[in-house]
């Protein structure tokens, strides 16, 4: 099977940057997708919070150039995490981010225009880390 994941949204928080014990950067963030409709005369608007984790040189991209506010445009996979806490058995899905991109025309992308894009076809390291969901 397979999965794939095109979000736009803001970044809720500056992205958290860790390092797994190997030595992996490893980065987390979460986005606010936002979704305007109308219902009978009204306009509505649903706000939909996704988890963003991203390896590698992408990590440190988004560590370094992301912040909250920003606009972007993440392409990725869907993954699940399975932990235990207090005995209890926890999941959670989140994106596992292969390119993330600023938005065209926001104002980061002007500011930035000569940082890196942070496009890259990065995948997470094969190592399993005992750390709990970002």
């Amino acid at each position: 099977m397979y999965s794939k994941v095109i979000l736009i949204g803001r970044l809720t928080k500056d992205p958290e940057l860790r390092y797994t014990p190997k030595g992996t950067p490893v980065a987390s963030f979460s986005l606010a997708l936002n979704y305007r409709y109308k219902q009978s005369d009204e306009m509505k608007e649903e706000t939909t919070f996704i988890d963003i984790v991203v390896f590698g040189k992408l990590a440190e991209f988004s560590g370094k150039y992301l912040n909250k506010g920003t606009a972007v445009i993440v392409d990725g996979r869907l993954q699940q995490r399975r932990w235990e806490s207090d005995g209890q058995q926890r999941s959670k899905i989140e994106v596992v981010a292969q390119s993330v991109n600023f938005l065209p025309g926001s104002k980061r992308a002007a500011e930035d225009e000569s940082s890196p894009s942070g496009e890259g076809d990065f995948t997470p390291p094969a190592e399993k880390t005992d750390l709990e969901p970002f």
